[in-house]
């Protein structure tokens, strides 16, 4: 083979170390970002909170008016975020059409407050109790003997988190079987029957019948419930006719008149179908909004969180010190430092200048939902956004997830305001999620004795203009969560 050498022209993309925090941090949520601020302040020492210092203008708030260009209010005259004291790079754009190079999950991504700094409510050193944990309780204090009591922590483990057994008396019997040889299925229901009386209710149940039917026995006290054995009865020997809501059949066999029905069907309906719910381990998750969006004098203004976008700052005094240094490694150290945190300050202040930019565009197109509510939202998508603020999808696509929107509508998660269209009688578009909204309203003014089929719906919508097909009705009403017309179905 001929060696030889060639010249050649081509194009090739370099990450650069800049870049890749900027995209970083785009991405980030306001939780993982707090943890990515306190640990940047923690490991490098040319940054400080710029929260000790009185400054003339706050960089983590900005503010931009709906009608004209947004414009951030980050800059001044310190060494704040979106500033250095001496000029940065411009070597930092934050646009990008490549796709995400960095996995979601990051060495910022567990949302942990820093010791000592969580807030004034948060209960300290208590576990959450699961419903295992909350059984257990009830069953150590119930003073069985050894012997019960390891059944009944068998029979708990097969407890799921709904409540209901997931095994049998015979799978029990051979879990046990090792601790307990001669263990019989007799044993195994007695514990199995006061596990059942414990809280909540309905509780360690075979299926849902028998969770209704010990429900409904633990009702049974001074007073008792009126319509209790009635309402027994229904499940016990007519959970069949229940479950396809034949009312008429249940009335003939019970000699019940529909009043008189209404009143013992509320009562079953006032039982929990998944009792194990009532309890459960998950910590409250709260959302903190990235962008407050309020009306000032008649105009939609939107503003970033200072509480999500802390002030920071480079530290003079150590700057000065690098000024006045030489080049010993204590002042390579230094500079190194001051290096790190002005990338980290203008990727920062990238951040939050390009949030701002797309949530006041996001603004600006659905002020209609602001003001009128879920049925004036007009539809969006990414591109649109992308055009306007001369961006890449890709970009959009991260500040707006996991990123939020407190509004006088409540708080709202940016890619809430992103749908699909549906087309109209006219020619125009219209929202999937004003469409949805209407469906909504439609099902909650229906008459609940003849509650509104999909294809009806699909007739009002179609009688109002939007071209909207039975499946796509029966599709939006089921991600809504929302049952079909035959289980709607109510006598009052």
């Amino acid at each position: 083979m001929k060696q030889s050498i060639q010249l050649r022209l081509g194009q090739q993309l370099t990450m650069t170390p800049q870049l890749q925090q900027a995209i970083r941090l785009l991405q980030l949520s306001s939780v993982e970002l707090q943890t990515e601020i306190q640990e940047a302040l923690e490991s490098n020492l040319m940054l400080e909170s710029g929260d000790e210092a009185t400054d003339e203008g706050d960089p983590g708030e900005a503010s931009a008016d709906s009608g004209e260009e947004s414009e951030t209010a980050a800059r001044s005259e310190d060494n704040e975020v979106g500033t250095t004291g001496e000029s940065l790079p411009d070597d930092l754009p934050v646009d990008t059409s490549w796709d995400d190079v960095y996995e979601p999950g990051s060495g910022a991504s567990s949302g942990t407050a820093p010791a000592g700094e969580e807030g004034e409510y948060t209960v300290q050193n208590s576990a959450p109790e699961d419903l295992h944990d909350h059984l257990l309780w009830q069953l150590n204090m119930s003073h069985l003997t050894p012997r019960d009591t390891l059944i009944g922590e068998a029979v708990i483990d097969a407890v799921g988190d709904d409540g209901y057994l997931t095994a049998d008396l015979e799978e029990l019997s051979e879990a046990i079987a090792p601790d307990l040889p001669d263990i019989e299925t007799d044993e195994i229901r007695a514990v199995l029957h006061q596990i059942q009386n414990f809280d909540p209710p309905g509780i360690a149940a075979a299926d849902l019948r028998e969770s209704l039917l010990l429900q409904l026995d633990q009702l049974a006290a001074d007073p008792e419930p009126a319509g209790l054995a009635t309402a027994r009865a229904i499940v016990a020997d007519h959970f069949d006719l229940l479950g396809r809501r034949d009312f008429n059949q249940l009335q003939r066999r019970l000699h019940l008149d529909e009043a008189g029905l209404a009143d013992i069907l509320r009562l079953i309906q006032s039982l929990n179908p998944r009792p194990g719910g009532q309890i459960t381990a998950g910590e409250p998750e709260y959302v903190t909004p990235d962008v407050i969006v309020r009306r000032d004098r008649g105009r939609w203004r939107v503003e970033l969180n200072p509480e999500v976008a802390p002030r920071l700052r480079i530290n003079t005094e150590y700057a000065d010190l690098i000024r006045r240094g030489d080049q010993s490694d204590d002042a390579t150290y230094l500079r190194n430092h001051l290096q790190e945190a002005r990338w980290f300050l203008k990727s920062l202040q990238s951040r939050n200048e390009t949030l701002l930019k797309v949530a006041t565009s996001i603004v600006e197109r659905q002020r209609d939902f602001l003001e009128q509510g879920e049925e004036a939202m007009k539809p969006l998508v990414l591109r649109d956004i992308a055009e306007e603020v001369e961006m890449h999808e890709s970009t959009i696509s991260r500040v707006t997830t996991r990123k939020y929107m407190l509004t006088p509508r409540g708080v709202f998660e940016l890619k809430y305001f992103f749908s699909s269209h549906v087309g109209t009688n006219e020619g125009g578009e219209a929202s999937s999620t004003a469409i949805q909204a209407r469906i909504r309203r439609l099902i909650e003014a229906e008459e609940t004795r003849k509650p509104l089929s999909d294809s009806r719906i699909a007739r009002i919508l179609a009688d109002e203009g939007f071209q909207v097909a039975r499946r796509t009705v029966a599709k939006y009403r089921e991600g809504m969560q929302i049952p079909p017309s035959n289980e709607r179905r109510r006598l009052t």
